[in-house]
């Protein structure tokens, strides 16, 4: 039988505001999944963050775009499709094996949500029910204290990113209006408010119902200081209280603070390898580092690599979002968890160490703690495998060019091999990328003899590990994937046979020189 989707409506913001029913099913799913911007902050997880329980699987579908431009063939709208699509798949998997999905949404699944994309893309193949949130019109109307219709008049919700000038005349039209979107949308806002003589009866609620609730009137506000969380009301009957009543309502003594900025003592962000494959390569140094941790962040096949524990939660993500992953991390410990973030091998060897600790030199993170615990290298591991084919000077290089382009790594690899020194070539293909071990090979040729000793080393210390030693003329770039490391020799490197297998070591002397 296939799972169940649920589109949870959240509320706006106030944990307690969420409903019943909603609090008991977040903590019925098998997998809660939420949306974030590149920066990892998720206000639909923050909110909801009471309700969720040990060993839930957690994804984290964080948007390619917000209002940034992109390089996307299809553009920003062509960029948006291709996430839904794709996240949309991620939930199905989970629903295909029989999960219970919840996706959260602020505010009501239905009302200017993502939720209603994923919807469409996931109703017809799986059973899905939606359970209403308070929206954020309510809750900014709560936070007046006024109402904003009544009798026959009309009530009109609409979004700040539309043209100034279709705007004016939508609000000339009607006895009341909600305006959502703001942001940088707000000086368009202000102005068809003022060009519709509606100005003066406009009320500004800031983050409703949060700990840094604001309520001003919209003529009043700093326009260069309005967070997408925000909305205008104009009431339709005459408010009989004043308004504003105050500027900001303190809650936090009554109510869980889910503001993802607010100042709390900062945890620390711990960057953990765990070895190349083998739990005996795990240090003792890094599984104590992992059974303090109150989160676990991370690539999702190593993080399914730590055993489950009770209260410790997992975010798992996609491989090629590093900044954001780090982001997320400094952001969880800057609000007093205790993070590790989980790399495979050695955090600092084409892993995360280097993510973290770039990202952690932005200013709002500068008073968060980083820590980076070594772990044995996939190099390393393979090399033991044959011998010491890296027992003198070595060069490590990634074939990768998704992060640097090819002729960099050419240069490199041609550098190198001039210099006569053994290479352990690191991500050298994957199922997109198939042509560069071959251009790798080429390069090398022209510095190396065909007979230089090659070692393949796939998944080491994984339960399909295979190796094999061959030569740089006889190398196949078919028989490389991604989980395979190649070790380059140099000159100085020789292979013998024995009864275990071909033997290969770097000679630590050079003859004569």
């Amino acid at each position: 039988m296939t799972g169940k989707l649920w589109g949870i409506g959240l509320g706006p913001g106030d944990p307690e505001l969420v409903t019943v029913k909603a609090a008991r099913l977040i903590a019925e799913a098998d997998v809660v999944a939420f949306h974030s911007a590149k920066h990892g902050r998720s206000i639909s997880r923050a909110i909801a963050q009471p309700y969720l329980r040990a060993g839930q699987i957690e994804e984290h579908l964080v948007y390619p775009v917000t209002v940034e431009t992109t390089d996307h063939p299809g553009g920003y709208q062509g960029a948006i499709d291709e996430f839904y699509e794709q996240a949309a798949e991620r939930l199905a998997a989970h629903l295909a094996a029989g999960r219970t999905v919840a996706l959260l949404a602020a505010g009501d699944p239905l009302f200017y949500s993502s939720y209603m994309h994923m919807h469409r893309r996931l109703a017809d193949r799986f059973d899905a029910e939606i359970v209403p949130g308070i929206t954020s019109v309510s809750a900014a109307s709560a936070a007046l204290g006024t109402p904003l219709v009544e009798g026959e008049q009309v009530l009109t919700v609409l979004p700040g990113t539309m043209p100034v000038e279709e705007l004016t005349q939508r609000l000339r039209t009607t006895e009341a209006a909600a305006i959502m979107k703001l942001g940088r949308t707000f000086p368009g806002v202000r102005q068809a408010l003022s060009d519709s003589g509606r100005l003066g009866d406009a009320y500004y609620v800031e983050r409703a119902s949060s700990t840094r609730q604001r309520v001003l009137a919209a003529a009043d506000v700093d326009e260069a200081d309005v967070p997408y969380f925000s909305i205008v009301l104009v009431p339709g009957p005459t408010p009989t209280t004043q308004i504003p009543a105050r500027d900001t309502v303190d809650r936090a003594a009554t109510t869980p603070d889910t503001d993802l900025e607010s100042v709390v003592a900062p945890g620390e962000v711990v960057v953990v390898g765990l070895g190349p494959g083998d739990a005996d390569w795990t240090t003792p140094q890094v599984t104590a580092a992992l059974a303090e941790a109150t989160d676990l962040v991370g690539y999702t096949t190593y993080i399914n690599r730590v055993p489950e524990r009770a209260g410790q939660r997992r975010h798992a993500s996609d491989n090629k979002v590093e900044s954001e992953r780090a982001a997320m991390a400094l952001d969880l410990a800057k609000r007093g968890a205790r993070v590790a973030v989980v790399s495979s091998g050695d955090p600092g060897v084409f892993a995360m160490a280097a993510a973290v600790l770039e990202v952690s030199a932005e200013p709002q993170f500068k008073d968060v703690p980083v820590r980076v615990l070594p772990g044995l290298t996939a190099a390393n591991a393979v090399a033991s495998r044959v011998g010491a084919p890296l027992g003198h000077d070595y060069a490590m290089i990634s074939l990768s060019d998704r992060l640097k382009p090819w002729e960099v790594v050419a240069q490199r690899l041609s550098a190198v091999a001039a210099a006569d020194m053994a290479i352990a070539i690191y991500n050298p293909a994957s199922s997109q990328r198939r042509w560069q071990v071959g251009a790798m090979r080429d390069v090398l040729l022209e510095h190396r003899k065909p007979t230089t000793p090659v070692v393949l080393g796939r998944d080491v210390g994984g339960p399909t590990e295979s190796v094999r030693v061959t030569t740089l003329g006889e190398l196949d770039p078919d028989e490389v994937d991604m989980r395979t490391l190649l070790i380059i020799g140099a000159s100085t490197t020789a292979t013998f046979d024995t009864p275990e297998g071909t033997r290969v070591f770097t000679s630590r002397r050079y003859g004569a020189v």
